[in-house]
C-alpha cells in the first residue's frame, strides 16, 4: 500500500507508530489523539481499504479515486473533505504542471492523498512536528499547513509565467512570427492556473467561518487568515496577466496588419512604377510606329507607286513623320505618360 506515513499525534507531539491502519484507529482512541496518514497516488482498492477504516463517505471517496477536481470542500457529518490543486512552473517546457490533494478531515484523523510529486507533505509534516502548538489543534492545523504551502508554492509559478510575459512582449516588436502561439498556450496555462486558485479563497473563507469564536483554533484561523491574503494577491497578478495577454494578442494583430498593408503598400507602389514604365515604353513605341510605317510604305520598291516620282515626296514624308511624332509626343505627354 502506497502509505507514505502513518502516525498518531496527542498534543502536539508524535507518539510511537502504529504498525497499520486498523491499529492507528485504536491507539487514536486510546491516546485520545488524531491520526495522520499520507497516501501517494494510492488504487481503488488501497483507497477502499483506507475508507473503510475511517468510515469514509463515498461520494468523497469516489471524488479522490477519480481525481482533477476543481479546489471545493464537502461537509459529510462531522467530516470535511478538501480538494486543494497544487501547482509548479516546468522552466523547460515553460507550462505549469497542475496537481492535486485530496485531504479527508475527521474530530480525530487526517488522510491526505496526493496525485502528484508535489507538494512536498513530508515537509509540512516536518513544519507541524517542530511547532507542537499548533500541530495540537488537530486536523484543522492540518488542513491549513497544507493549504499554506499549496500557496507558497504557486510564488514560483507567478514569476515563472511573468518572465514567459516579459520575454512575449520583446517577441511582439522583434516580429517574431511564432509569437500568435506562444501567447495562446500561455493564455491557456493562465486560464487554467486561474482555475485553480479561483475557488481556493471560498474554500478557505468557509473553514475560517466554522470555526470562528473556537478559541483552541485561534492560531489556525490566523494561519488561514493569511494564506487567504496571499490568494487575494496571487489571484490579482493572476489577472492582470490574463489582461496583458489579450492587449498583446491585440497588438500582435495590429502590428501583423500593420505589416500586411505595408507589404501591400509596396506592391501597389510597384505595380503603379511598373505601370508608368509600361507606358513610357509603349509611348515610345507609338512615337516610332508612324515614322517606321512611312518609311515601310514609300520603301516598297514597287515601279508603280507615284509618289517615287513627285518632286516634293521626300520633303513630305519626312514633314509628316515629324509632325505625327510630335502630335504623339505632346498628346502622351499632356497624359502624363511621358
Amino acid at each position: 500500500m502506497p502509505i507514505i506515513d502513518n502516525a498518531v499525534y496527542v498534543d502536539g507531539k508524535r507518539t510511537p507508530d502504529p504498525s497499520s491502519l486498523s491499529e492507528t484507529c485504536d491507539l487514536v482512541r486510546a491516546r485520545h489523539g488524531f491520526g495522520w496518514i499520507g497516501l501517494y497516488r494510492p488504487d481503488p482498492f488501497e483507497l477502499q481499504s483506507v475508507a473503510d477504516e475511517f468510515a469514509l463517505h463515498p461520494l468523497a471517496v469516489e471524488d479522490a479515486q477519480e481525481g482533477h477536481q476543481r479546489p471545493k470542500i464537502e461537509r459529510y457529518g462531522g467530516d470535511r473533505f478538501v480538494v486543494l490543486r497544487p501547482a509548479r512552473y516546468m522552466d523547460e517546457q515553460e507550462r505549469v504542471d497542475f496537481g492535486e490533494v485530496d485531504l479527508f478531515l475527521g474530530p480525530d484523523f487526517v488522510v491526505a492523498v496526493r496525485h502528484a510529486e508535489a507538494p512536498d507533505l513530508k515537509a509540512v509534516r516536518a513544519r507541524l512536528e517542530a511547532e507542537p502548538k499548533l500541530l495540537a489543534a488537530g486536523p484543522l492545523a492540518v488542513l491549513y499547513a497544507v493549504a499554506d504551502r499549496v500557496v507558497d508554492d504557486y510564488g514560483p509559478v507567478v514569476n515563472g509565467l511573468e518572465n514567459d510575459i516579459d520575454e512575449i512582449e520583446d517577441q511582439l516588436f522583434a516580429g517574431d512570427s511564432a509569437v500568435s502561439q506562444r501567447i495562446y498556450e500561455l493564455t491557456r496555462e493562465v486560464i487554467t492556473f486561474q482555475r485553480a486558485i479561483a475557488p481556493l479563497s471560498g474554500v478557505l473563507s468557509q473553514v475560517r467561518t466554522e470555526i470562528d469564536g473556537q478559541e483552541d483554533l485561534i492560531e489556525v484561523r490566523r494561519g488561514l487568515r493569511d494564506v487567504l491574503d496571499h490568494v487575494v494577491r496571487i489571484q490579482e497578478r493572476v489577472e492582470g496577466f490574463r489582461v496583458l495577454l489579450q492587449n498583446a494578442l491585440t497588438v500582435n494583430a495590429t502590428l501583423v496588419g500593420q505589416r500586411q498593408n505595408d507589404q501591400i503598400e509596396k506592391l501597389t507602389r510597384d505595380s503603379f512604377e511598373q505601370g508608368n514604365q509600361v507606358k513610357k515604353v509603349s509611348s515610345w513605341a507609338a512615337i516610332g510606329f508612324f515614322p517606321a510605317t512611312l518609311a515601310s510604305i514609300w520603301g516598297m520598291n514597287f515601279e508603280d507607286m507615284p509618289e517615287l516620282h513627285w518632286r516634293y515626296g521626300y520633303p513630305v514624308a519626312l514633314l509628316a513623320m515629324l509632325t505625327l511624332g510630335v502630335v504623339l509626343y505632346l498628346s502622351f505627354k499632356r497624359r502624363n505618360w511621358l
